[in-house]
């Protein structure tokens, strides 16, 4: 059997799971919809695929301590009714769920918030009211509640978020919790909080129901716990009557990036290892952890009991059966980018997934067999193009595929070049074999024409972006970002015109050079101040990161901080790499003339030189789309979808969906 450690089953507590795979905790935005269906499909659809145990995302115990405004809790009969059909869809397809109870304390996006003392978090507007001594005994009480509804809701279990800077973690740190009565002082008042809420969730629930406690091992913020505290809150917490201990890593205020793709796989699972070591209860690893076969290594070495992965489940909800069936190559990857997932979740967005457009749409983006098999012709072997032969050859259409390249892949080809993106080879590499898998005709190395698209029922026109060409003098001396992350020769002084998501990424590409700390661990650590919590409280040190590799100025037009356009979740950390590597980032810039020096630019009414030996534009794109006029004026049945359709910032998600949700329907 493959990952026979992975795929064996476990008991905790009350339940044996089938295998050690953990759907962690996600926030989707279904969860505030009036009708389930949506929701029930979504988590039905990974029962189906196999995962052990799904946690869903968080569901707050009370109004003032929800994420936002009217975000889900279970208050009501009504409620209790959504999430009964929520347990049932999963139990049918042969799952088990456990309820995240999700207190958000300060950083609650609303008026009325509440935490252990009345510090404004940094990442919400609201200063939250310090509760009294009966107030927090108050909001225990409500844990329970939330507690006894989720197991009239059918829920197999709950987790109890203590984790990740929430409200129960807030207790925890002296940087938060400043209060004087038993809530607070000696850190045996600060834990009194998570264990009263594990102690009196079991009490009143009893030995048959399952109590996962979300604890953090680092928290990545100044005098958060130390090692000895983790160890001593997890031994309370087992007395407390939990029955498995899920890890949580940083707080959501840390300046320490801990999910996002340019983060290490597997980057804290040595601390999920020593948690293990402590023999206290059976522990999930959870953090950058998105292949079969990670997981089975790290199962295998005896670091974790069981593995948690979010994204991977969004990306493919089959995971753990083609990973079952010796089918990993299959597997859908997570690359980690949080374009669609976490940056929809916190603009207030449906999540899904940039991999996977079917993610949270499961009833109304399907891949049924199509009533009529066709002939289709694709033109581009992009995003856009790649993600519409796949679909369409699900679904049994006849999909013929040119590309002018050598290889498939378009712009993630250049995207996988820069340092922490390397995870854009793996979704390339799966695309190339699912499109081999499904017997889609590929030419490479081919233009297509007119006469090569006449026999095809339905064209579709995929052929990408051109980088745009900058109107200024002495243009001819610069080199495009395509030029250079396809490994053009450039100096050791850059000058980069453009800072959107490609101007970040050229910045960074040359900035670090050669050596990225997405593939070094200790690199990366070092880069970021990630230490040991045993060493240091919070697990802080001071970041060193090395030297660049040369000297960069990444330059806009725009008045304001570079980088407000980048994602959500992930544009701070692009920022604060490129500021660690010390490169000059210039806002309102007007740009005069490239010279044989470098980049002549007013700014305030000043004109200077910006000395370079490179120039590198990145100033957006123009649409490919003359065979799509072509075809059109001809008569054939043409679509046009990703960068052919519109040229904006390099955008692999919409390109993704618009080739998905064309071929759906085809």
């Amino acid at each position: 059997m493959p990952y026979p450690t992975l795929l064996s089953p476990i008991t905790l507590g009350p339940l044996t799971l089938k295998n050690r795979l953990v759907m962690g905790s996600m926030h989707t935005g279904l969860e505030e919809g009036r009708d389930p269906a949506p929701l029930a499909a979504f988590y039905a659809e990974r029962a189906a695929g196999g995962v052990g145990l799904i946690v869903t995302g968080g569901i707050a115990p009370n109004a003032h301590g929800a994420v936002f405004q009217g975000a889900a809790g279970l208050f009501s009969d009504a409620d209790i009714a959504f999430h009964r059909s929520v347990t049932d869809a999963v139990h049918q397809n042969g799952g088990r769920i456990a309820m995240q109870i999700l207190h958000a304390g300060r950083y609650a996006y609303v008026q009325g918030c509440v935490a252990p003392s009345p510090i404004k978090s940094p990442i919400s507007p609201f200063t939250p009211r310090e509760l009294t001594s009966a107030e927090v005994d108050a909001e225990i009480s409500d844990f329970v509640t939330a507690a006894l509804r989720a197991r009239q809701a059918g829920y197999d279990g709950v987790e109890v978020m203590g984790s990740e800077g929430y409200f129960l973690n807030q207790f925890l740190v002296t940087h938060i919790n400043k209060r004087s009565d038993d809530w607070g002082g000696p850190y045996e008042n600060r834990m009194r909080a998570p264990v009263q809420a594990v102690a009196r969730i079991r009490a009143a629930l009893g030995p048959n129901f399952l109590i996962i406690y979300r604890l953090s091992l680092i928290d990545l913020i100044p005098n958060g716990s130390t090692w000895d505290q983790v160890l001593h809150l997890a031994r309370a917490i087992k007395n407390a009557g939990a029955n498995v201990l899920n890890t949580g890593i940083g707080w959501h205020e840390a300046r320490v990036p801990t999910i996002a793709t340019s983060v290490p796989r597997g980057a804290f699972v040595h601390l999920a290892a020593r948690l293990k070591a402590a023999q206290i209860l059976p522990v999930i690893a959870t953090n950058r952890i998105n292949t079969p076969g990670l997981a089975e290594d790290i199962l295998a070495r005896g670091d974790a009991d069981m593995i948690s992965m979010a994204r991977p489940f969004l990306a493919d909800s089959a995971f753990v059966a083609k990973a079952a069936a010796g089918q990993a190559a299959q597997i859908a990857p997570c690359i980690a980018c949080n374009q669609a997932c976490l940056d929809h979740t916190f603009s207030g967005k449906p999540a899904t997934c940039l991999v996977n457009p079917r993610a949270g749409r499961e009833l109304s983006l399907r891949y049924d067999p199509a009533p009529i098999f066709k002939r289709i012709t694709i033109v581009g072997g992009g995003a856009a193009g790649m993600m519409a032969a796949i679909v369409a050859a699900t679904r049994g259409h006849s999909v013929t595929l040119y590309e002018a390249a050598a290889t498939l892949g378009g712009q993630l080809n250049l995207a996988k070049q820069v340092p922490g993106k390397e995870e854009f080879h793996g979704l390339v590499d799966w695309f190339t074999a699912e499109i081999a898998r499904l017997g889609v005709a590929v030419y490479l190395n081919t233009r297509a024409d007119l006469d090569k698209l006449r026999s095809a029922d339905e064209v579709i026109i995929a052929t990408g972006t051109a980088p745009r060409a900058l109107d200024i003098d002495g243009a001819d001396r610069a080199l495009s970002y395509a030029d250079v992350l396809r490994g053009a020769p450039v100096g050791p002084r850059v000058a980069v015109i453009g800072a959107g998501g490609i101007g970040f990424d050229v910045a960074e590409y040359l900035a670090c050079g050669t050596h990225s700390p997405g593939l070094n661990l200790a690199l990366w650590q070092r880069e970021w101040g990630v230490g040991d919590p045993a060493a240091q409280a919070g697990g802080l040190t001071i970041p060193q990161p090395d030297a660049p590799a040369r000297k960069v100025t990444l330059m806009q037009r725009k008045a304001g901080k570079l980088g407000r356009g980048l994602g959500k979740t992930t544009g701070w950390i692009h920022r604060a790499a490129l500021a660690a590597k010390g490169v000059d980032m210039l806002a309102g810039v007007e740009y005069r003339a490239i010279t044989k020096t470098g980049v002549l630019i007013a700014q305030g009414g000043v004109q200077r030189l910006i000395e370079a030996d490179t120039v590198v534009i990145c100033a957006g794109q123009t649409s490919q789309r003359d065979l799509a006029d072509i075809a059109i004026t001809a008569g054939l049945n043409v679509h046009i979808i990703g960068g052919a359709d519109m040229a904006a910032e390099l955008d692999a998600q919409r390109a993704i969906a618009q080739g998905a949700e064309l071929a759906a329907v085809l």
